[in-house]
C-alpha cells in the first residue's frame, strides 16, 4: 500500500512539471505583448538562443510614419502638434511590469534646457502612472513610476555622462525596468542602476503622450528617430550603437525576428559589478592607431631646369632731380 501511494505521488508529481512548465511560457506570452518587428543590426552577438520579440514601436503608435521612406530609421521633427492617444490603444492589455524603454532622440537648441515628458502613461484623474523625464536645465532624467499603496515613486539619474545627451547630437537613451531595479544607459553605456520600491500596474483607461513638456503640456521641438519598448528588461543591455555611427556596422548575423532568452542568472553578477566605460557591441571600423615610426629619408633629387625669363616689366616713373 504504501507503495503505491509513493508511486502515485511520483506521477503526480511528473505530470505536474510540464503544466507548470507551459503555464510559465504562457504568462511570458500572452496578449500582453505583440510581436515587434525590429532591425536585426540592433543587437549584439549575444543572441544565440532565438525567442520571439515582443513589445510596442510608439513610433508607429503615434503615426509618426506616413508614407514610404527610403532611410532605413528615418528621423522626424516633432513639436508642432500634441501626441497624446488612449493609452488602450497603445497598450491594448496593459504594460508589463518589466520592460526596457529605448529611444533614439535629438535635443534641438530651443528645447536643451527645457523639461519635458519623453513619455508620460496618466490615468482618469491625471496621477502620473509611469513617465520618463528629461530636464535640460538639470541635465537629468527621470523615471517616475506608480507604487503599490499609490504613492509616487520618482528616481532621478544626474550623472555627468547624462550631459552628452543635451549636445544636440544623436543619443541613444534606454532604460531598464525590473521589478526592484531601474538602470540607464546612453549610447550602450551603463551610467546608473538604482534599487526601487515595488510598483503598481497601470491603469489602461487613461492616456498616453510623449515628447510634451511639463510645464504646459505643449509639444516639444525635438527630433526622434524611433521609441520602443521591449517586453523583456534586458534588451536596453542587449542594443548596440550601430545606428549612431558612420558608416554603419556591418550585420554579421541572422536573428530572423527573434530575441535572447531571460538572462535573469546574470543579475547578481551584473550588479556587482562597477559601469563599464565603453561597450563594443557591433563591427565596427577600427579605432585610430598609433603614430608610426618615422620613416628612412629619402634621396636628394636632380637639379631642375632652368626656367623660362620672365616678362618685361612695365617703364617705371621718372625720378625727382636732385
Amino acid at each position: 500500500m504504501i507503495c503505491l501511494l509513493r508511486w502515485t505521488a511520483f506521477l503526480w508529481t511528473v505530470n505536474s512539471i510540464p503544466g507548470t512548465l507551459g503555464m510559465a511560457v504562457t504568462e511570458r506570452a500572452d496578449d500582453t505583448c505583440p510581436p515587434l518587428s525590429v532591425e536585426e543590426e540592433r543587437f549584439s552577438e549575444v543572441l544565440d538562443r532565438p525567442l520571439q520579440i515582443t513589445g510596442f514601436d510608439l513610433t508607429e503608435k503615434f503615426l509618426l510614419r506616413k508614407g514610404t521612406v527610403s532611410e532605413d530609421l528615418p528621423s522626424f521633427r516633432l513639436g508642432s502638434s500634441p501626441l497624446i492617444k488612449p493609452t488602450k490603444s497603445i497598450f491594448p492589455n496593459g504594460l508589463p511590469s518589466e520592460y526596457s524603454f529605448v529611444t533614439i532622440l535629438r535635443v534641438r537648441r530651443t528645447t536643451k534646457k527645457d523639461r519635458w515628458y519623453l513619455w508620460q502613461i496618466f490615468d482618469l484623474s491625471g496621477g502620473t502612472q509611469v513617465s520618463v523625464v528629461v530636464d535640460g536645465g538639470k541635465k537629468a532624467v527621470e523615471f517616475s513610476a506608480q507604487g503599490q499603496l499609490k504613492n509616487p515613486l520618482r528616481y532621478t539619474f544626474k550623472s555627468r555622462d547624462l550631459h552628452a545627451l543635451f549636445d544636440r547630437q544623436w543619443h541613444k537613451l534606454s532604460i531598464s525596468v525590473q521589478s526592484n531595479i531601474v538602470s540607464i544607459y546612453m549610447d550602450c553605456k551603463l551610467i546608473e542602476r538604482r534599487l526601487t520600491d515595488e510598483r503598481d500596474g497601470i491603469d489602461p483607461s487613461g492616456r498616453t503622450l510623449i515628447t510634451t513638456r511639463v510645464e504646459d503640456g505643449r509639444p516639444v521641438d525635438v527630433e526622434v528617430r524611433q521609441i520602443l519598448i521591449y517586453c523583456d528588461p534586458y534588451m536596453a543591455e542587449m542594443e548596440n550603437c550601430c545606428e549612431l555611427l558612420e558608416p554603419k556596422c556591418e550585420t554579421t548575423r541572422t536573428f530572423n525576428g527573434t530575441s535572447p532568452p531571460l538572462v535573469t542568472a546574470q543579475l547578481p553578477q551584473m550588479l556587482s559589478q562597477p559601469p563599464k566605460q565603453s561597450i563594443d557591441r557591433c563591427h565596427c571600423p577600427a579605432e585610430k592607431g598609433e603614430a608610426g615610426l618615422p620613416g628612412v629619408m629619402g634621396q636628394q633629387g636632380d637639379k631642375g631646369d632652368k626656367g623660362d625669363s620672365g616678362e618685361v616689366g612695365l617703364q617705371g616713373d621718372p625720378g625727382h632731380k636732385v
